[in-house]
C-alpha cells in the first residue's frame, strides 16, 4: 500500500549504523546494542514503502560473527516482514572474516540470500545489487585497528568500472567513514582520509548519494556535487553541544529515511527511538 501520494517510481531507504553489538550483547561503554537495535525496529514497524535497509558498518563492537549474526537476525526479520533487501557495509569495528562468515557479500535479499557481486576481489568487502533499478554499492573502508577509514586502489578502480555505465535509476554508495566532518570536533580525526580521491571516482557519474556512519550524529554535506549523509548511531548518539575538545556520547538510537525521487534529488529524515531512557550520558572524552 502507497502512502501520501508517494511516486511509484521513488526509492525509500532506511539507513541504520553503527549497531555495537557484541557475542554478549553489550559493547565496550556497557551499552546493550541488541536492545536498542529491537527497541527501535519496533518502533520503525509503521514506517512505509520502505525498498531496502541499509547499515553502514560498526556491525559487532567486538568484530565477532556472532555479533553480526544476532543483527542480522534482527534486521532480517524486519526486512522480511515487508519483503525488502538488507545491506551492509564494515566498520572499522568489524572484522572482514567474521563479516564474511555471517553477512557473506553484505548484499542479502529478503529471505536472507546473499545476493552481492564483490567488486575488489576476495577479502575486501566492497559488493554491488540492485533493488527495483536502484544501484547500491557497499564500499570498505576499514582500516584494522584505527578509527579511521581509508579506500584502496582496487576498490576505487573497480568503482570507477561499475560507475561507467548508469544504472537505471542511479546509484547510492554506502560506507562507514564519512568523507565530510563535523565542524569544531575531534571527530575530524577519525572520519575518511583522502575524500578528494573518492569524490574524482564519482564525479560526473549517477551517483545520486553517499551514505556513512561512523560519527553517531546526524550531519549532511556534499563531495563534489553529490548529497552526503550522516545517520545517527543505534547504539548511541553523539552530542555536539559538549565542548570543542570533547566527544560526549548518550543514549538514544536513531535511524533514517533516505527518500530518492524519480530522476534527482534526494530527502533525508531522523527517526528517532521512543526510549524514555535517551539522553543519559555514557562516556565524555578529549580524545579518540
Amino acid at each position: 500500500m502507497r502512502f501520501y501520494g508517494r511516486p511509484m517510481s521513488m526509492h525509500r531507504i532506511l539507513h541504520l549504523s553503527d549497531t555495537h553489538v557484541s557475542a554478549t550483547g553489550a559493547d565496550a561503554d556497557g551499552v546493550d546494542g541488541l536492545a536498542a537495535l529491537r527497541g527501535l525496529l519496533r518502533d520503525l514497524h509503521d514506517v512505509p514503502d520502505i525498498d531496502a535497509v541499509v547499515v553502514t558498518g560498526d556491525i559487532a563492537d567486538d568484530g565477532s560473527a556472532a555479533g553480526c549474526r544476532a543483527v542480522r537476525e534482527a534486521v532480517g526479520d524486519f526486512a522480511r516482514e515487508r519483503g525488502v533487501p538488507q545491506i551492509y557495509t564494515t566498520g572499522n569495528h568489524d572484522d572482514r572474516a567474521a563479516f564474511e562468515e555471517a553477512l557473506g557479500s553484505g548484499h542479502l535479499d529478503a529471505g536472507g540470500r546473499d545476493v552481492g557481486r564483490l567488486v575488489a576481489g576476495p577479502g575486501v568487502r566492497c559488493a554491488v545489487s540492485e533493488v527495483g533499478g536502484l544501484r547500491i554499492i557497499t564500499l570498505d573502508s576499514l582500516v584494522p585497528g584505527s578509527a579511521y577509514g581509508e579506500l584502496g586502489d582496487e576498490q576505487l578502480v573497480g568503482l570507477r568500472q561499475l560507475l561507467s555505465r548508469p544504472a537505471p535509476a542511479g546509484s547510492v554508495i554506502a560506507l562507514h567513514h564519512p568523507p565530510i566532518d563535523p565542524p569544531y570536533s575531534p571527530l575530524a580525526m577519525i572520519g575518511l582520509r583522502s575524500p578528494e580521491r573518492l569524490a574524482a571516482a564519482i564525479a560526473g557519474t549517477d551517483v545520486r548519494a553517499v551514505l556513512c556512519g561512523h560519527f553517531h550524529l546526524q550531519l549532511s554535506g556534499s563531495l563534489g556535487a553529490v548529497p552526503v549523509w550522516v545517520v545517527p548511531g543505534v547504539v548511541t548518539r553523539i552530542d555536539l553541544t559538549a565542548a570543542p575538545r570533547f566527544a560526549r556520547a548518550v543514549t538514544g538510537a536513531g535511524a533514517a529515511l533516505v527518500d530518492l525521487p524519480p530522476g534527482s534529488g534526494l530527502r533525508c529524515h531522523t527517526l528517532m527511538a521512543r526510549d524514555p531512557g535517551a539522553g543519559r550520558e555514557v562516556y565524555l572524552v578529549d580524545r579518540f
